[in-house]
């Protein structure tokens, strides 16, 4: 027997729409815009960029690190403690340094040379004395600048609740595949104040990646996962330093990429057509309790 459907009224519609229990609403993840700078910060942070202490291959980068739109949705004032983790040849120290050098304090946390192994103390202190070479070549910019050794093993930032903000850029992977990650998340969440800031930017695996990967990316859930662990809140999460372009599946990784261009050099307008890396920009907190 065919039985023909008698399509209800709106009114119908309406009213049984009306009597279903409410579904509460599943949380969305945090995605929230850019905080906007002040005025006066924002001027400062545009005149930092803009100074002729920057190198001018670190300055050809911006369009691909976007420090301005990073650091205002981390939500840096020039009057905070900032602390940088790592910041291997002073990318960013070029433009923190500066920008906190009046009101604030830059502090540069380098990993100690005698606490790594034979084989890579020599790359550790290498690093050191570059950095502290850039600070003591520009005293008008980095006079103020501060730099703490700390050990992987057991990493302390500073004194406990002393920092504003936590940055790192591009470490992540080399953390997992050490071994080191959880040791690192809890340092940070130490020197942070309470209602503290960490900003984390990291190469962006399209999923999870084993902690021995090679490839230099890592998946976003498992970052925001090793903060949650050390007590972090999520706040936030940015696509200023996404590329659509990274198809996350070259030779030799990230580093096959711009700036390392790891790759033969008929390949080279290949990759720079690509730019650099996918990257995921999250911004977390220290709760207050």
């Amino acid at each position: 027997m065919t039985i023909r459907m008698v399509p209800l009224s709106l009114a119908l519609l309406a009213a049984l729409a009306a009597s279903q229990p409410t579904m509460a609403a599943t949380p969305a993840t945090p995605a929230k815009a850019s905080p906007t700078l002040p005025a006066a910060d924002a001027a400062a942070l545009d005149a930092v960029l803009k100074g002729d202490w920057r190198s001018a291959e670190n300055t050809a980068r911006d369009v691909y690190r976007h420090p301005k739109e990073t650091l205002a949705f981390f939500g840096v004032k020039p009057t905070q403690t900032v602390v940088e983790i790592t910041p291997g040849g002073g990318w960013y120290a070029e433009v923190l340094g500066p920008y906190l050098k009046k009101s604030g304090h830059y502090v540069a946390a380098v990993v100690d040379p005698a606490s790594a192994s034979e084989k890579s103390r020599g790359y550790y202190q290498r690093s050191v004395d570059g950095l502290q070479k850039k600070f003591t070549d520009g005293p008008a910019q980095f006079d103020k600048a501060k730099m703490v050794k700390y050990d992987p093993a057991k990493p302390v930032f500073g004194a406990a609740d002393s920092a504003d903000v936590v940055l790192t850029f591009r470490n992540v992977h080399n953390w997992r595949s050490a071994n080191q990650a959880e040791g690192m998340f809890k340092g940070f969440f130490a020197v942070l104040k309470p209602g503290g800031v960490l900003g984390v930017v990291e190469h962006r695996a399209n999923q999870d990646v084993a902690a021995d990967d090679k490839t230099g990316y890592v998946g976003e859930a498992q970052v925001i996962a090793m903060a949650e662990a050390a007590g972090f809140r999520l706040d936030g999460k940015s696509e200023i330093n996404a590329n659509p372009k990274d198809t996350k599946d070259h030779p030799n990784g990230v580093w096959t990429l711009p700036p390392s261009n790891n790759h033969p050099e008929a390949d080279r307008a290949k990759y720079q057509a690509i730019g650099e890396s996918d990257r995921m920009t999250l911004r977390f907190v220290k709760p207050h309790h």
